[in-house]
């Protein structure tokens, strides 16, 4: 087995080739077909979370070095242990990587994701940067008939991100939604807003230019460029008054802020980026403005099926992609660092 792994936490990803796993119980073994690349590998390349103010949330201890990142794997059933049902050789699936402890009051209301024991492939135990890699159980895999296969994995984390943050959002017919941040996160988010709210006006707002006129090719009504100067206020003059609900796909501290000034009185301001930072805001400006802000995580095995569906249908563009081979991944996460990606990376990993 050939695996793109973390020896040391910001040095160079190294190839690893150890014995391919045998699967047991209820295990399933996939060869791994292609693996998104996503932000969240490069904080977990650094080994810490940006908490602002020269503070870090340490990671370094949710698993032993070497590790193999990749949480956005699609590929095909190798092997099943002797308790897998609902698995056969030869499937091609796509894998929910958020996986808990099955035992929890989290886990058995649904909300693996959030479980405070987590088993999440790429995360805290060995993921898809690798030709192959083990399934705790057949349940975490999913049909994606219909869909580009290079595209099904992202899916389960971009994809699911934006889906599960949308399905959060308090729109009705007229209200505005501002998408903040167009990385393969804020694309995705664009893609199933447009499925979800045909009668919302939906903006976008970035740094990038390019990202912005990608934007309102795949249907933006209006973009904003944050660094200009009163976007935020042309913005809140556009909507009449301000967006109902601003989603930040990033998670900074300049797009936090900027997502927060769009939002008119009773809005609501989700957060899903994880970049880093620290937000204040003085707390009577909570019950004047009546503000909401929420943070939304990935999302659940069901909504990970619902979000399928849709895609089926027919009712979500695909985002752009590039494919890499594996052993690009480390150059991937060091593209991403450097805001150099449109879209999302994804490795094929039998090439």
């Amino acid at each position: 087995m050939k695996s793109q792994s973390i020896v040391a936490y910001t040095e160079p990803l190294q190839e690893r080739i150890t014995d391919t796993p045998v699967p047991q119980a209820g295990e399933v073994l996939l060869k791994v077909s292609h693996c998104g690349v996503c932000h969240s590998d490069v904080h977990l390349h650094d080994g810490y979370f940006d908490l602002g103010g020269g503070r870090k949330l340490d990671m370094s201890g949710a698993h032993e070095l070497p590790f193999t990142l990749g949480h956005e794997i699609v590929g095909e059933v190798l092997a099943c242990g002797p308790e897998a049902d609902a698995a056969a050789p030869g499937d091609r699936r796509v894998v929910y990587p958020w996986i808990g402890c099955g035992g929890c009051a989290l886990c058995e209301r649904g909300d693996e994701q959030l479980c405070n024991r987590p088993r999440a492939l790429g995360v805290n135990v060995h993921g898809g940067f690798a030709d192959h890699v083990l399934v705790p159980q057949a349940r975490y895999l999913l049909a994606f008939d219909g869909i580009e296969e290079g595209l099904a994995g992202p899916y389960m984390c971009s994809g699911l991100t934006a889906y599960s943050a949308l399905r959060k959002a308090k729109l009705g017919p007229g209200d505005t939604l501002a998408i903040v941040g167009l990385g393969g996160v804020g694309m995705m988010g664009l893609q199933f807003a447009r499925a979800l709210y045909a009668d919302v006006d939906i903006v976008a707002a970035d740094i990038d230019e390019a990202r912005l006129q990608t934007a309102l090719s795949q249907g933006a009504v209006r973009v904003y460029e944050t660094a200009q100067e009163g976007a935020a206020k042309q913005l809140l003059r556009d909507s009449g008054g301000g967006a109902s609900v601003a989603i930040d796909f990033v998670g900074a501290e300049a797009s936090l802020d900027f997502a927060q000034r769009s939002v008119g009185k009773g809005g609501q301001v989700i957060i899903t980026g994880l970049f880093g930072g620290r937000f204040s805001l003085p707390i009577p400006m909570f019950p004047f403005r009546e503000l909401t802000v929420a943070g939304s995580y990935v999302g659940s095995l069901a909504h990970a099926r619902e979000m399928l569906d849709l895609v089926r249908a027919g009712k979500v563009e695909p985002i752009p992609v590039e494919r890499r081979a594996l052993d690009r991944a480390g150059e991937s996460l060091d593209d991403l660092r450097a805001g150099r990606i449109v879209g999302r990376v994804v490795l094929d990993c039998q090439a």
